[in-house]
């Protein structure tokens, strides 16, 4: 049954799919474990892999392996923080992200940001389709003696079998889930075996042994690191919202510290591996290459197009849907086909090439100068100007506190982005700080009568 509250705001969300109404506590039944497994299947991915493999450039790498390993750590560190962080109004409330965003920018404002946060998603979505459509290719070559060799239509048969799975909702991923995180981790424990002994003098000398830097490569690649998980800790209520009732805070942060840990790292160590030995910065092709043995690399392949389905499930298909949603009107599932059909436009396979993938960590760093101020206005939101005291009701009604765009927020957003694009390299930080100082300034001293001001520390007495 309800709560009384529950029950005010269904009414006041009429106009919205119920996909986008607050959980109630009964519908969340994502526990720890399925959690953590499902961060594991989402930093297990064919994306990751690919930034690890970024680190070698025409045979040469920019970081070493220590460079690179500090450089997660801290990046992985920051990126749970922040998880734990910006999930809390989700978890407590059962809101979606682009409900949220309407607390900073209003309703017709929140349209814009919304963007920022779907239109990334549908070209990763288009990306690791891509990606896994090769995987799918390299199957069907094996299998047909060579005879049939069509990656766009392997990508095509890859987007309609991901709209079907992605028809049954958010939880008809944790079996894919599962046994992605298992069995891509048996395969390519496989893969860092073969690589060691076969390349290892090859892999030590491109990336253990090169001089890399400490200087702003370094810096430049936490930044990378952190704009890949940008998206995703932005939308943070979109997960935590599924995530069982009773978990303390800290527990979260390590729900989510853990797996990436695990998943991530090694998955960018594999990618550096694949690179330096082959010159190849295109995984599939790589391991091709290096696993000299069909049904060996059937196998692994299998396993890339079931990653690629899992990460684009979690990651990449339900924010755009609940973005399209809440634009359109329509309900979850013909928004599930829409954004299944949208990423044909992408151009995947433009953003990584056979010898380079810089063009898919210039994409990241240049649409996480628009996610680094948007989650930081979200956060100096939440916890400095409301003290985490929101009235929920509020955020449902088209007429209510929240109605029109606040100035404050779009503007705080433009000069972040402004700001790290000064610096791309440092994006995500710089857009971070500047665009979060920005909005308090412009909230204490800018549009005195702006009604976005109620309920917050700067509301008039």
């Amino acid at each position: 049954m309800a709560s009384l509250a529950e029950e005010k705001i269904q009414p006041a969300a009429g106009s919205l799919d119920e996909s986008l109404r607050p959980k109630t506590e009964s519908s969340r039944t994502l526990g720890p474990v399925p959690y953590m497994f499902m961060w594991i299947g989402d930093g297990i991915n064919l994306g990751n892999m690919t930034l690890g493999a970024s680190l070698v450039v025409a045979g040469v790498a920019t970081l070493n392996i220590w460079q690179t390993f500090a450089a997660a750590v801290v990046a992985i560190a920051i990126i749970s923080v922040v998880f734990a962080l910006n999930d809390r109004l989700g978890y407590r409330t059962g809101i979606p992200y682009v409900v949220q965003l309407r607390l900073s920018f209003g309703v017709k404002g929140s349209v814009i940001s919304s963007l920022l946060r779907g239109i990334p998603a549908l070209i990763w979505y288009g990306f690791q389709s891509w990606i896994g459509g090769t995987a799918l290719n390299e199957i069907a070559k094996i299998l047909s003696g060579g005879s049939f060799d069509n990656i766009f239509l392997c990508f095509i048969v890859l987007q309609v079998l991901q709209i079907f799975l992605s028809l049954y909702g958010f939880h008809s991923i944790k079996w894919v889930e599962t046994l992605t995180s298992v069995v891509i981790v048996a395969a390519l424990i496989y893969v860092f075996g073969v690589l060691l002994s076969a390349h290892g003098e090859v892999i030590a000398a491109k990336w253990v042994r090169a001089e890399g830097s400490w200087g702003l490569p370094f810096f430049a690649f936490i930044m990378v690191f952190m704009g890949n998980y940008a998206a995703i800790f932005l939308s943070a209520a979109d997960y935590s919202r599924e995530l069982r009732p009773g978990i303390r805070d800290s527990r979260r942060g390590f729900l989510y510290f853990s797996p990436i840990f695990i998943a991530y790292g090694f998955v960018l160590c594999i990618g550096a591996m694949l690179a330096a030995a082959t010159d190849i910065s295109n995984p599939v092709k790589a391991f091709a290459l290096v696993v000299d043995n069909p049904y060996i690399t059937v196998f692994v392949s299998a396993f890339i197009v079931l990653g690629a389905v899992a990460v684009n499930m979690v990651a990449n298909i339900i924010p755009p849907t609940y973005v399209i949603t809440l634009l359109t009107k329509l309900k979850y599932k013909p928004a599930v086909v829409v954004a299944g059909i949208l990423p044909l436009a992408t151009f995947p396979w433009v953003l990584v090439q056979d010898s380079s993938a810089e063009g898919l960590s210039m994409f990241i760093l240049i649409y996480s100068a628009f996610l680094g101020p948007i989650v930081s206005i979200l956060l100096v939101e939440y916890y400095i100007l409301r003290r985490q005291k929101v009235n929920i009701e509020d955020l449902y009604l088209d007429d209510g506190p929240f109605a029109g765009f606040n100035p404050c927020a779009l503007i705080a957003m433009f000069l972040g982005a402004g700001a790290a694009f000064l610096l791309v390299q440092l994006a995500w930080i710089i857009g971070l700080t500047v665009a979060g100082l920005s909005y308090f300034l412009l909230m204490k001293f800018a549009f005195p009568d702006s009604p976005f001001k109620r309920g917050t520390i700067f509301a008039k007495k």
